[in-house]
């Protein structure tokens, strides 16, 4: 069957300025040539009087400013001659030239019609024509006059080249999407029994997580046209056409049904109301009013869903997340180890994989990514192989990418004296030695002192073996001293301490305080001190007091020190009767760089078990 021929599409012609500098400078070009003067003889007024009492002068005519005219030739065949002269002050020239028969003429000129013409008529007439020209070029959806229609892009069902099956990890929220694709496929399937197909879905996630690849995913499905809109598109500098182009959507929604609308980035329109520092009643309140009117009005029977996604759902506005608006809020949660496999399986469909990658591996070196890091990950390690010019993607290319997605770019050409460099080897060691002595922690999987990043002189690589969803307090406190392990280590070998800390500490106070304030493991009691998830944004916050005394917040004070302090006391005590043990393997660090987990678990496996044969000889 012979397919049927494409239509050309037709050429966007782009507007520019230069075209309207090149047709002007084409209409004056031919104006010259054709209404031009013809060429002439410029002559003095003396050389014009003196060629008139010779009896040359054959035809002249007089203007305000000019005289113009032709000569006499002798010879008939010839062409004539033409002159022209500044006209001067002369009131015996009209005697002169009818003394020697001399045909002239003259003209009325009124100053008022020339000055009107081009003053105000020929302006005018560019300037339309120049409008009319970019109006054209801008197209009916452009422009001013068109400034309350939608931003909405409509995606017809040829352009939703998406699925379910290019979803994955996020199984729970998926399956409550299939019911909505039900929706939009069967309505009557519901409404025969007195159901009403939900107005509004609410995406709620962390960035990445796949919100608007699940909407679009709908679309897909369903087989209907798509409206994809931000929610910072609505609102304008100008006074209510946030609330102009709310209507002119869901005008459009309304004539395309059944359809999706998709709001991205909900959080941009929806914030609650009120919280205006200055007060009153800004445009975008203004707008969020139209989008509540709207949603409210709708008929639910007419098959339009309105999808909206946000990772900040805590400051939507409380009237815009109640029932018969936005009936369902579908959590799109960060991946788990198998969700994570199945998205590496997705995006390396179009990579050429060595024999050696092992996609669940790399979803186990990647807790808490979600589907666009893997993405990013998938595609750094392509464009790694690509940089060696290797015909396949192999496991070290990946196990890189997740390094510099981890920790920042290697910077093997920064220069570090002798004396720094034992420092941060010695630091790093400690790290993973303390990490290696307590059971709770996760493996180290490599040690380096290449920098990497904006600040980081080497790091210590640990990645769990499973997801954890909660940690005890015990494991709490052996995280804690991993991270203080460094400083331990500078402070048993070098008798000082530097800078190198400053990160670690960060992370172990903030690990401490949370462990006080919030999950109640101190000898405060079963106490939480500050609300936990709420972010401080302008107006929120404003006014509010702590809820606990300064006598209170001193105890705080006290407390997290305390933990910190036993557990570096701790952390010292495991590193003193490892002295040697640390000395050795920073050693060998300072000369390979970077040391593997494998070669890491070697090394520590014949060091302890030379402590015991020489424990054994000392009894």
């Amino acid at each position: 069957m012979k397919e049927p021929e494409k239509k050309p599409t037709k050429k966007q012609f782009g507007f520019s300025i230069w075209y309207i500098l090149i047709g002007a400078f084409a209409l004056l070009s031919i104006h010259a040539y054709l209404f031009g003067p013809v060429a002439t003889e410029n002559i003095s007024y003396s050389e014009f009087k003196m060629l008139i009492k010779e009896g040359k002068v054959e035809t002249c005519h007089i203007t305000s400013s000019l005289i113009r005219g032709t000569l006499r030739e002798e010879d008939v065949s010839q062409k004539k001659r033409t002159f022209v002269t500044a006209r001067v002050e002369d009131p015996e020239l009209v005697k002169e030239l009818e003394a020697k028969g001399i045909k002239y003429s003259g003209e009325y000129e009124s100053p008022w019609v020339q000055t009107f013409l081009l003053t105000w008529i020929f302006p005018i007439a560019i300037f339309f024509l120049i409008w009319r020209f970019v109006l054209k070029k801008v197209g009916p959806t452009g422009g001013i006059m068109s400034i309350g229609k939608s931003k909405g892009r409509l995606y017809a069902q040829e352009d939703l080249k998406f699925t379910f099956n290019d979803v994955a990890g996020i199984d729970e929220a998926k399956e409550e999407l299939q019911e909505v694709v039900e929706f939009l496929k069967t309505p009557h399937k519901f409404t025969s029994l007195g159901g009403r197909i939900p107005k509004g879905v609410l995406l709620v996630g962390a960035p990445g997580t796949g919100k608007t690849l699940l909407a679009k995913a709908v679309a897909g499905e369903a087989g209907v046209p798509f409206f994809n809109i931000s929610g910072s598109e609505f609102v304008e500098m100008f006074v209510g056409v946030g609330a102009a182009r709310v209507r002119d959507l869901f005008s459009q929604a309304d004539q395309k049904a059944p359809c999706i609308i998709f709001i991205d980035e909900l959080d941009a329109l929806g914030k609650t109301r009120g919280i205006n520092p200055i007060g009153g009643h800004d445009e975008r309140e203004q707008t969020l009013n139209q989008l509540l009117v709207e949603m409210d009005g709708f008929e639910s029977n007419k098959g339009v869903i309105i999808m909206s996604a946000t990772n900040r759902p805590e400051i939507l506005d409380p009237a815009l997340l109640r029932a018969g608006r936005f009936d369902r809020q579908i959590v799109v949660d960060r991946p788990d180890l198998n969700g994570r496999e199945a998205i590496l399986l997705i995006h390396v469909k179009g990579v050429k994989l060595d024999k050696n990658v092992d996609l669940k591996s790399i979803a186990a070196m990647t807790p808490g990514f979600v589907g666009a890091d893997l993405a990013n990950i998938v595609n750094e390690a392509a464009l790694l192989a690509a940089r060696f010019d290797k015909k396949t993607v192999c496991m070290s290319e990946f196990e890189e990418a997740i390094e510099r997605i981890m920790a920042g770019l290697e910077k093997k050409k920064r220069l570090i004296n002798k004396q720094e460099k034992e420092i941060v080897a010695h630091h790093e060691c400690g790290h993973a030695l303390v990490a290696s002595s307590l059971p709770t922690t996760d493996k180290v999987k490599k040690i380096s002192i290449i920098p990497r990043g904006i600040a980081a002189l080497g790091y210590t690589l640990q990645l769990p073996t499973e997801d954890r969803y909660m940690m005890t307090k015990a494991e709490l406190i052996d995280r804690i001293s991993v991270l203080l392990g460094g400083r331990a280590a500078e402070e048993l070998i070098f008798n000082e301490v530097s800078t190198g800390a400053q990160n670690d500490l960060e992370k172990a106070t903030d690990i401490a305080r949370r462990m006080v304030k919030f999950y109640g493991m101190s000898k405060l009691g079963l106490v939480t001190f500050e609300h936990n998830g709420k972010p401080t944004f302008l107006g929120l916050d404003m006014g509010l007091k702590r809820e606990y005394s300064e006598e209170t917040a001193r105890e705080i004070d006290l407390e997290v020190k305390s933990i910190i302090d036993e557990t570096l006391t701790k952390t010292k005590e495991i590193l003193r009767k490892k002295k040697n043990i640390l000395i050795k393997l920073a050693k060998r660090l300072m000369e390979k760089e970077v040391i593997e987990a494998e070669e890491l678990k070697k090394f520590l496996s014949s060091e302890d078990e030379k402590e015991t044969d020489e424990s054994k000889n000392i009894k």
